[in-house]
This record gives structure tokens, C-alpha cells and sequence, in this order.
């Protein structure tokens, strides 16, 4: 067995609670990854990476135009009801 391989084993098993049988069947499970192995240990769950796909630079100031758009559109829509609402509490106490 190589050294490196022995290195990665003792640190699995300072890492963790297992034995040197488990560490070095965990490390072979997850193909000599010593986080994977600690990770899996721990319960953290790996995500897939997304990978976004590149854009031009005029999609990109495009789509952040969109979004500047949609989240101003999405505010006015607010403050118009929130003013709505303000206007007919006022009107309610006026006719009382």
C-alpha cells in the first residue's frame, strides 16, 4: 500500500470515529476523496454543481435590465395597493 493512501486513511480516521478497515473502504467508495469521505461522515449532502452557461455581454445587460424592470414594476405594484389601502382606511374614518 502506498503512502499516500496510508496518509489519507489516518487522517479519515482522525477526522472521524472509524476504524482503519472503514476509512479505507470509504475511501475507496468515494474514489480517494478525503472530503467526500469526512462529508459523507458528517451527513452533508454534495450538490451537483449548476453550472451556468456563459452569456454574451449583451444578454447579460439584458437580462439584468429584466430583472431591474420586473423588481421596479413589482414595487410600484406595492405602493399602489399599500396607498389603496391607506387611502380607503382614511376614507372609512372620515365617514364615521
Amino acid at each position: 500500500m502506498s503512502d499516500e493512501l496510508e496518509n489519507k486513511i489516518q487522517i479519515i480516521c482522525r477526522q472521524t470515529d472509524y476504524d482503519y478497515e472503514t476509512a479505507k473502504e470509504k475511501l475507496i467508495l468515494f474514489d480517494n476523496d478525503i472530503s467526500k469521505v469526512v462529508r459523507d461522515y458528517l451527513g452533508v449532502s454534495i450538490k451537483p454543481q449548476t453550472i451556468i452557461p456563459a452569456q454574451s455581454l449583451n444578454q447579460e445587460i439584458y437580462r439584468q435590465f429584466r430583472w431591474k424592470l420586473d423588481a421596479n414594476a413589482r414595487d410600484y405594484e406595492e405602493r399602489v395597493i399599500k396607498q389603496k389601502q391607506v387611502d380607503e382606511t382614511k376614507q372609512n374614518r372620515q365617514v364615521r
